[in-house]
């Protein structure tokens, strides 16, 4: 058989084969894109239209208004055409036509009339889980704050993203106190800061003292909904050099705050990371760290950046917690070699999927290659679509199954895998370990399996 028609049995294979979406930003209230906006301007689309010369590189409100909606539109409608290589626009595409019934390019002329046709499903309240049964996608892991009071349950798990310990922000020294004492001014976990963060608001308690850094940390852990959340999501910046930090230098950097340099950032950051961690041992069983990785602060986004010293900066602080899950998020391939050594040595480090930087198709196929050579396929999680709407969901799933089929195919055709075989590892990437690993369940109103007439137009 050549290898074509490998792939192409494969692909059809995987059809049949459930999904579960390990991290999401999705939000209850509005499952599928509420309008073009929310297609058009996914924050990954943008920074490709930039790369095109679209001037404006911030990212959409996450509850923009029409006027906001219809602006960014009107600006970044005269670079699409610009950005029909990229993969961002494939899925785009596929969302479109497959979605929409949508085969015209976008113009200035009909942009509106796909707005309506956009607009129009999302109307229906039965769409958004219409979509991720079409992607054959059981269940989706989403930030906590976006459950909006369990109007999505049956579809969705959660992680708690609320304060981010060991996240550089772009010129902010005191940044890991200030996540702290933000989440420390809060009755219950809200949303994150965003990655860019902009004005800080003034807080009515503020991080002065050793003593002030615990009681903070107390009230976040005693926060933590464990019968609500199945992870933390948190990101390690690889700007920053971790490491063990005593609490008289903790104290020493606190009082150094106002004039706080890296040095004192890193010794927040440090100190805070493993006052937490510490903090997280006794529900060990209840919640798995995941953190992303390799991807660090410019003034609008982030770039694909990872330092070799944090790697194993990292891996101390996974060996150190033995009894901590650990997950990561990778976004620079450049490192995932060195991140399934520790995988393969680390018993409680599992590695999930393909982020930010790394979901392209190339990338995906890199990362998937190196990790089925090294890792076995019960520590690892074959896909999450990082999406902010099912519509990307479904595009992503697409584009993922595409490429597990291509580097399937090569291993079948080489006679490393039965086509059996091949599709039975692809089930547990894609299924089961979000189930062992993750503790992620199918849902119970999306029916079993995945979808066959996933990837057809309507």
């Amino acid at each position: 058989m050549a290898l074509h028609d490998i792939a192409q049995t494969l692909e059809d294979g995987l059809q049949a084969i459930p999904l579960l979406d390990a991290h999401t930003h999705i939000d209850a209230s509005h499952l599928s894109a509420r309008g073009l906006h929310d297609v058009l301007l996914y924050h990954m689309v943008i920074s490709d239209l930039a790369s095109a010369g679209c001037p404006n590189r911030a990212r959409l409100s996450d509850d923009p208004d029409d006027a906001e909606a219809e602006a960014r539109l009107l600006e970044a409608l005269p670079y699409v055409h610009g950005i029909r290589n990229t993969s961002c626009f494939w899925g785009l595409r596929i969302i479109l036509r497959e979605l929409y019934g949508w085969h015209e390019p976008i113009t200035p002329d009909n942009w509106r009339r796909l707005d309506a046709l956009i607009r129009e499903r999302a109307a229906d309240p039965t769409w958004g889980r219409a979509i991720l049964r079409r992607a054959g996608v059981q269940r989706s892991c989403t930030e906590l704050w976006r459950g909006r009071d369990g109007l999505a349950d049956d579809v969705f798990h959660y992680a708690l993203e609320w304060a981010f310990f060991a996240r550089a922000q772009w010129g902010v020294n005191d940044i890991p106190l200030f996540e702290l004492e933000r989440a420390w001014n809060q009755p219950h976990p809200g949303a994150p800061l965003p990655v860019t963060m902009g004005g800080r608001p003034s807080l009515q308690r503020e991080i002065r003292t050793l003593d002030d850094v615990h009681a903070a940390m107390q009230h976040y852990v005693e926060r933590i909904p464990y019968d609500r959340v199945i992870s933390t999501a948190q990101h390690i910046s690889t700007d920053l050099n971790l490491r063990a930090v005593t609490p008289d230098e903790m104290a020493a950097a606190l009082g150094r705050r106002a004039q706080a340099g890296e040095a004192e950032r890193d010794v927040y950051a440090s100190y805070l990371l493993e006052t937490f961690l510490s903090a997280l041992e006794p529900h060990a069983d209840q919640i798995l760290f995941q953190f992303s990785f390799g991807a660090e602060p410019l003034p609008y986004e982030t770039g694909s950046k990872l330092r070799q010293a944090s790697i194993y900066e990292v891996a101390e602080i996974i060996a150190r917690h033995p009894r901590l899950r650990f997950q990561a998020f990778l976004s620079s391939t450049h490192a995932n070699q060195a991140l399934c050594t520790l995988a393969r040595e680390l018993p409680n480090l599992t590695l999930a999927g393909y982020w930010w930087h790394s979901f392209f198709p190339s990338a995906i196929r890199q990362v998937l290659d190196e990790r089925l050579d090294m890792l076995g396929a019960g520590r690892q999680i074959g896909f999450f679509s990082d999406a902010y709407c099912v519509d990307w969901t479904y595009a992503k799933a697409t584009l993922v199954r595409k490429q597990f089929a291509a580097v399937l195919a090569e291993r079948v055709a080489q006679g490393q895998y039965t086509l059996d075989e091949a599709l039975d590892i692809a089930h547990t990437l894609l299924f089961e370990a979000p189930q062992t690993l993750l503790g992620m369940s199918p849902s119970p109103t999306l029916g079993a399996g995945g979808d066959p007439e996933a990837t057809h137009s309507r």
